[in-house]
């Protein structure tokens, strides 16, 4: 008799194989009985006779794996399936069963499911008839959640789905995004600051190569909204001047866009919105960067920047055509919707929407930035409510109401603390505008207040098994108070 050692190599090599052999076989036949169950269920009702033997062979099928492999994962990896970890060959014969169930499962939001033993064959057919109810509903991002929510509410205890795994691909087109979204925005706020200085200083400005940064934005916009929107929390206290004017462009390209303005239209609004306080380049830098209240005579040299701005864009018109819509713009941003802000307007006008969506963008990003005669940054949640509830503001209230379902009630970069008494910063809306208080948010510490980095993320909107959230936005915090550098979690 031999000693208690490892076995021969060979025999380790040989179980594999056998191991997925098997699994590619029964695999393909537990494919064929779903995709079955799937089209009886569809064209019949379930008392059906055809329907009967589909959930039959189904349950049959689910036991006969689960009784070799004590546990069955269906999982989907780009156009392939995986049965616990084997991929499954495709072929001809069942190429209509591997892409109908593919089809099924993507619009369900699901990127595996589990059965463990001792599921019954009530509980497979409550699980096929609400895959076949959630794959004809609209997509939206909670749909896996609220799959996994109707699934345990029906009492399905061995049948569980999960939302797919992000694949190393996916993860490295996350970092490509990233770092594109720097480079625009890092390309955007050193053109700014050229254009700016070089217009102070009574030279000529390139206006060309604002077009150039502000057409940037607007494809990142369109291409990755969320990476962009990120850097406007790098809001550099130093270089406030053009970084302000930088945010201000993503903010109202972002909103332009939500209010479903057109590609070229962006470009415009974008360009008005970069050069919204071109007229500050004319207003003295003691001015401009004094600490403190402003005396009357200053507050009416500031008050000129508007004009002043277009004058500045009417000088630059001979070195490419800046738009009629961005003097526009540099005019009216202060003037709000009732016409009590500056400059006075001698008769009653109509605001432009540009003017409109730059003095939300510009109003906000402004708030939320320190600055010289502001050291403190107003909570971005309370600079929302502001903007919405004081009419004395002046904002369009359309135009608001579309920024708070753009940015959410926890805007890109606020600080949160969780129930669970985490810190978190919020890392993007819900999409789902029915979950506003439950964003997107990277838990950046441990309940005993350690800081992490670079932290997780977490869906605050999703359930767990027992339809209770796991977190929940307690209030509001200064990040300065735990250490926290917002801008870290976003470069």
């Amino acid at each position: 008799m031999t000693g208690g050692g490892p076995p021969p190599r060979a025999s380790i090599a040989d179980t594999v194989q056998a191991t997925d052999g098997f699994l590619r076989h029964a695999g393909r036949d537990f494919l064929v009985v779903l995709y079955t169950a799937f089209r009886s269920l569809k064209l019949y009702p379930v008392e059906n006779a055809q329907v009967q033997k589909a959930l039959d062979d189904l349950a049959q099928t689910t036991q006969h794996l689960l009784d070799v492999e004590k546990e069955l994962e269906l999982r989907l990896q780009g156009e392939f399936i995986f049965v616990n970890s084997t991929r499954l060959r495709l072929d001809l014969d069942n190429y209509a069963s591997f892409s109908h169930i593919l089809g099924v499962l993507r619009q369900c939001g699901v990127g595996a499911v589990r059965i463990d033993e001792g599921v019954e064959r009530k509980q497979l057919q409550i699980f096929v008839s609400l895959l076949l109810s959630y794959a004809a509903k609209e997509a939206t991002p909670n749909k896996i959640f609220e799959l996994s929510q109707k699934l345990s509410d029906a009492g399905v205890t061995h049948v569980g789905v999960e939302p797919p795994l992000e694949t190393d691909e996916e993860a490295e087109d996350e970092e490509r995004q990233k770092e594109a979204a720097k480079r625009t925005y890092a390309r955007s706020v050193a053109v700014t600051k050229e254009v700016i200085n070089s217009i102070r200083m009574g030279r000529t400005a390139n206006v060309k190569k604002v077009k150039r940064a502000v057409q940037a934005i607007v494809d990142q916009v369109l291409n990755n909204e969320a990476s962009l929107m990120g850097l406007t929390t790098l809001r550099d206290y130093d270089e406030y001047t053009f970084t302000h004017s930088v945010n201000v462009c993503i903010f109202s390209v972002a909103l332009g866009r939500k209010l479903g303005l057109s590609k070229l239209q962006l470009y415009d609004l974008g360009m008005a919105a970069l050069f919204h306080d071109v007229g500050k380049s004319r207003v003295p830098l003691e001015v401009l960067n004094k600490q403190g209240g402003l005396s009357d005579e200053e507050w009416r040299i500031m008050q000129a920047h508007p004009w002043l701005g277009v004058l500045t864009l009417f000088g630059l018109r001979g070195y490419g055509e800046i738009p009629y819509r961005g003097m526009i713009v540099a005019y009216e941003h202060h003037m709000k919707t009732d016409l009590t802000g500056y400059p006075k307007s001698l008769r009653g006008r109509d605001l432009s929407i540009y003017s409109k969506i730059v003095a939300v963008a510009d109003g906000f990003d402004a708030a939320t930035s320190r600055r010289v005669y502001q050291t403190v940054p107003i909570q971005p949640d309370q600079v929302l409510k502001e903007m919405w509830e004081n009419p004395r503001r002046g904002y369009d209230p359309v135009v608001v109401k579309a920024f708070i379902n753009l940015i959410g009630i926890y805007p890109v970069g606020t600080c949160v603390i969780l129930d669970t008494y985490e810190v978190a910063v919020v890392h993007g809306a819900n999409p789902d505008v029915t979950h506003v208080h439950r964003p997107m948010v990277r838990v950046v510490t441990t309940p005993e207040g350690g800081l992490v980095h670079p932290g997780f993320l977490v869906d605050l909107a999703q359930r767990d098994a027992q339809g209770n959230y796991p977190r929940t936005i307690v209030k509001v915090t200064d990040p300065v108070k735990y250490g926290i550098n917002v801008a870290d979690y976003f470069v």
